[in-house]
Order: structure tokens, then C-alpha cells, then sequence
């Protein structure tokens, strides 16, 4: 099994001035009190932005800090391409980190929150901002459990005209919709660039959200015979994307 992954907040040469580096707080509480990890053990620490290290642990001391030495320094892993980003509609209830969770494990690399306006759920206040930071948690633990060192950026909500916008400035641009006359797996896709895909809500896309990213570029596409759940379908489409682009290879 691959050496666990932590999280720190800053990861650059300079922050290992003797080649070592202090693991604490809630991280340094879960290495130490949970994982129980000891001397000896590797570990993988990355800022969630494509900066990460190996290390071994050097000791571990009380119940919130591990000492970690890193002989070689730390590295960044480039972005892939071509970028894929999914506009996920607001799901029921905890539908919506089921699927942030599920697109970072598989390798999305950007998640678009969509106020669609057939969404039940909808964000508003104090409410949205609590659900928003959910969603960007659950991106962050489910890039630590899947070892990714460069976790997903979960953008803020979006309404339907940023959407367009966003699907203006694509290299592909699709619809997940039972309309489509073509399947996303016979799509021709782009080597490099931005692909953007839209999952619309269990109400599906209204007529006017398809005229609008229509005429922003984005025509509809079907993943099967079988019409998914908004929270399972961007899934699903990400692994065909990362299958065809040759990311998963």
C-alpha cells in the first residue's frame, strides 16, 4: 500500500530548512493519535496544489506533532491536460459531497457548483457558504484517501449564465442529456486545453439551460441507455474522458 498523504499549508524548499519538517496540528493529532504512526514509517505530504515530498518519520511526539525527514526535497507534479471540469447541479441532502468525493477519487480536476433552475436544493446565505465548504472538505479528505497531490479546485456556486460563460472559453464543451444523438464516448476530444461537462439536477436540464449553453458551445451527449443520478453521472463521464484522452493509460 502507498504511504498515506497529509495536508500542510505551505510546501516549498524553504519550509524544510534542515530537511526536516514539523507535521502538527489536526494533521500532525491524525498521524500521531489515529494512524498511530512511528519511526520509520514514509509519509507523503503535499499542499494540495501539485507541491509534495516523501518523508520518513523521524519520531513522533505527544499526540499532535510528527517530526518527518524528507531526503529529497520536495517535487511538484504537473497539471494534466487536458483539464476536465464538471459543472455538478446542487443534489439532494449529502448527494452532493457523495459526488465530489467520487469525482476526485477518479481525477476531475476542477468541480463547478451549478444553481440549475431545476435544482430542489438551493444555496443561499449563511447556508450555501456552510454547503460550499463541504463540497471543498470533502475534495480535500477524498484527495488524501485517493493519494492525489493535487487536489480539485470546488469553485463557487454558479448561475447559468456563468455557466455559459465558462462553456464559451472551452476546447469541448458538453451536456450530459438523454437529447443527445451522439455518445460521449465517440466525441472528439482535445489533446489539451479545457473540457467542461454539465450535470444537470434529478429534474434534469430545462429547454432554455440547453439553448443557452447551445449557443455557448455546448451540445448535448449521452453516456448510455440508462439515465444516472446527477451525483453518479459526472463520475461516470470523467472516467470515459479519462479514459479517451489517454490520462488513464
Amino acid at each position: 500500500m502507498t504511504a498515506p498523504v497529509f495536508v500542510v499549508d505551505s510546501l516549498r524548499p524553504r519550509d524544510l530548512p534542515a530537511g526536516e519538517y514539523v507535521l502538527d496540528g489536526p494533521e500532525g493529532r491524525h498521524a500521531v493519535s489515529v494512524k498511530r504512526l512511528r519511526a520509520g514509517e514514509e509519509v507523503v505530504l503535499t499542499d494540495g496544489r501539485g507541491h509534495w515530498a516523501e518523508g520518513v518519520v523521524k519520531t513522533a511526539e505527544g499526540k499532535d506533532r510528527l517530526v518527518v525527514t524528507v531526503p529529497d526535497g520536495v517535487r511538484e507534479e504537473p497539471a494534466e491536460r487536458p483539464r476536465i471540469t464538471v459543472v455538478q447541479a446542487l443534489p439532494k441532502g449529502d448527494r452532493g459531497e457523495l459526488a465530489v468525493e467520487t469525482m476526485t477519487e477518479v481525477g476531475v480536476d476542477a468541480i463547478v457548483p451549478w444553481a440549475a433552475s431545476r435544482c430542489i436544493t438551493q444555496w443561499k446565505g449563511e447556508r450555501g457558504l456552510k454547503a460550499l465548504g463541504k463540497w471543498r472538505a470533502t475534495a480535500r479528505e477524498a484527495g488524501k484517501q485517493s493519494r492525489r497531490v493535487r487536489f480539485p479546485d470546488v469553485a463557487d456556486a454558479a448561475t447559468s449564465k456563468q455557466v455559459a460563460s465558462l462553456l464559451a472559453d472551452a476546447d469541448f464543451a458538453a451536456v450530459l442529456h438523454e437529447s443527445g444523438d451522439a455518445p460521449l464516448s465517440d466525441a472528439e476530444l482535445p489533446t489539451t486545453g479545457d473540457i467542461l461537462l454539465v450535470v444537470g439536477p434529478e429534474g434534469g436540464v430545462s429547454p432554455e439551460e440547453l439553448a443557452l449553453f447551445a449557443e455557448a458551445g455546448a451540445r448535448p451527449y449521452r453516456l448510455g441507455r440508462s439515465v444516472l443520478r446527477t451525483s453518479t453521472a459526472g463520475t461516470a463521464a470523467t472516467a470515459v474522458l479519462l479514459a479517451r484522452t489517454g490520462r488513464w493509460s
